[in-house]
């Protein structure tokens, strides 16, 4: 793991210093706070429209009950009832905090490690090959996932608690470290990590391929917002259906801590959930939900992303330039 950090730093680095010092080129410039600035918006308008329905899956994947649509419906009404309307955003929060900057980085790199590898393989200002495509959007993912660990932990325990346990995100720091220990804030990082590579690069993969599909049969050089949205809708089904197991015992490692279980490694965890729930209603609960909101949010992400960028350099550069 630590040569995993270390190569994505020197890769980043080596190429691209602007990223760690102040840039002098204003292009350059503008191009990496347009990645930032457009990845920041996407990733917030895409979770909070998915928001109950994440939350949803969450307490279905920390626990033992059966997954079907009728209980998440008795669920998220229970909630409604029980704790209000807002009570179905909660941990959202704690999720912007998280999903802002890990949207953010993961956007930015992906443009930075397309042309990394662009220019490595020969491809300057064309379409990467498949594997280069892939992975681009496992490399950006690995890298947002690492800077951001800490604030998933957070969102899953504020999920799956009643909101007198934790008051607030620095609430919730404090209770783990004193109680916990540090090193909790990074529990299930590994099955994270391994989930964000096939989950980032076929997700980013399958959204350019299709990209590139519908240029060369149209005729067109940008598919419309629908066709982004339905091009980001297939990579979120594909990639999250990839790699959903490692989602599953990701969240019951986060949340052992306050829910009695203990959980010390991946293989272990599986080998817990296949034993009590089985195979298929334990490692892929709740992915039918997934099937819904994936693709959902996904398709925002992309499609808010492109078109932001679009605006960005249109209101910099005039209308003539798009993405």
């Amino acid at each position: 793991m630590v040569f995993l950090v270390g190569l994505i730093f020197l890769l980043l680095f080596s190429h691209y210093p602007m990223l760690f010092f102040f840039p002098q080129e204003n292009q350059e410039k503008e191009k990496v706070l347009n990645s930032l600035m457009s990845g920041a918006l996407a990733g917030a308008v895409a979770k909070t429209a998915v928001a109950p329905l994440d939350r949803t899956k969450i307490m279905f994947q920390v626990s033992s009950k059966r997954f079907s649509a009728k209980e998440a419906y008795r669920l998220i009404y229970h909630t409604y009832l029980n704790e209000g309307f807002w009570s179905l955003w909660r941990g959202n929060s704690a999720t912007m905090v998280r999903v802002i900057p890990y949207a953010a980085i993961q956007f930015c790199a992906h443009e930075e490690y397309k042309q990394i590898l662009g220019n490595y393989y020969g491809f300057q200002g064309k379409a990467l090959t498949p594997f280069p495509r892939f992975i681009a959007g496992s490399l950006a993912g690995t890298t947002a996932a690492m800077v951001t660990y800490p604030l998933d932990m957070v969102r899953a325990r504020m999920a799956v608690t009643p909101k007198e346990m934790y008051s607030s995100i620095v609430h919730v720091f404090i209770r783990i470290s004193r109680e916990e220990g540090l090193k909790t804030l990074y529990r299930g990082f590994t099955p994270t990590i391994l989930g964000v590579i096939p989950y980032a690069g076929l997700s980013f993969f399958t959204y350019e391929t299709l990209k590139k599909v519908h240029a060369e049969h149209s005729g067109r050089a940008q598919p419309s917002p629908p066709e982004r949205l339905l091009f980001g809708a297939c990579a979120g089904l594909i990639g999250q259906s990839a790699s959903y197991p490692l989602d599953v015992v990701r969240r019951r490692m986060q949340t052992a801590g306050v829910l009695g279980h203990s959980y010390s490694s991946i293989l272990l965890t599986m080998q817990d959930i296949v034993r009590e729930e089985g195979l298929v209603r334990g490692l892929y609960k709740g992915l039918s939900m997934n099937w819904v909101k994936g693709p959902i949010a996904v398709g925002i992400s992309f499609t808010t992303f492109d078109l932001t960028q679009i605006l960005l350099r249109k209101l910099q550069r005039g209308p003539g330039l798009q993405r």
